[in-house]
């Protein structure tokens, strides 16, 4: 089985090197970058499988590499390690477009083991490229959507919820599921996150066409149906 290989975008010199070793001793090929510039150079001449990305870097936030990463069409799956543990401080590091959020202090072997599931999935998606479902097609590998082959502009927090919808067309999601497989929260962080992206993503698929694909099921959660 081919090694992970690791990139790391971190400024603290020590964690680097001891992540370094950890990863290494479980077989994975880890390369450190200590700046958000230098980290960008590496993922654009480098295909990682997972990248594990500080919040706080000394040249730009973790949020400005995770835009860049993705404006340049860098795919990897993104972990997002940060001192910054509040369920806000996630639910904004998700909804930029993180796959998973960790926060510091953490234990090594959740490290390894939460790697080893972002790859898992990242994997999976391209072994089933695209979902249709009636007139909407959604293609995980390219991370694109369609509705009567229009393609719909989606930010990366609409895609990923976009994509578990569609996993599930037809069938209702409630607001659990979702805070648990899109936001990778296992508890309520009490903000209207939810509503606010089912809305946005509501108006992008149905803006312009003549009939609606996104309901609410009061007091149930939220349904994709053949428009």
């Amino acid at each position: 089985m081919k090694p992970l290989e690791v990139l790391h975008i971190d400024d603290d010199a020590e964690l680097c090197a001891t992540i370094q070793g950890e990863l290494g001793a479980c077989g994975m090929h880890v390369a450190c970058a200590n700046t958000g510039r230098d980290g960008l150079a590496s993922a654009r001449s480098h295909a990682y499988d997972v990248i594990i990305l500080d919040r706080m870097l000394p040249d730009m936030s973790g949020l400005e590499v995770l835009h860049a990463l993705r404006a340049a069409g860098i795919a990897a799956p993104v972990l997002m390690l940060s001192a910054l543990g509040m369920s806000s401080s996630r639910v904004e590091g998700l909804d930029a477009g993180a796959d998973d959020y960790l926060a510091k202090p953490f234990e090594s072997n959740e490290l390894i083991a939460r790697l080893h599931a972002l790859h898992r999935r990242a994997h999976s998606a391209g072994q089933d490229a695209t979902i249709v479902y009636g007139a909407l097609e959604c293609h995980i590998k390219a991370r694109t959507a369609f509705r009567d082959g229009q393609h719909i502009a989606l930010s990366p927090r609409e895609f990923e919820l976009f994509q578990f919808l569609m996993e599930h067309a037809g069938s209702v999601v409630t607001r659990e599921m979702l805070l648990r497989s899109v936001w990778k929260l296992n508890f309520d962080p009490q903000t209207n996150v939810i509503d606010v992206n089912v809305g946005r993503l509501r108006r992008k698929l149905e803006d312009g066409f003549p009939t609606p694909v996104l309901e609410t099921v009061w007091g149930s959660g939220y349904r994709l149906v053949d428009g």
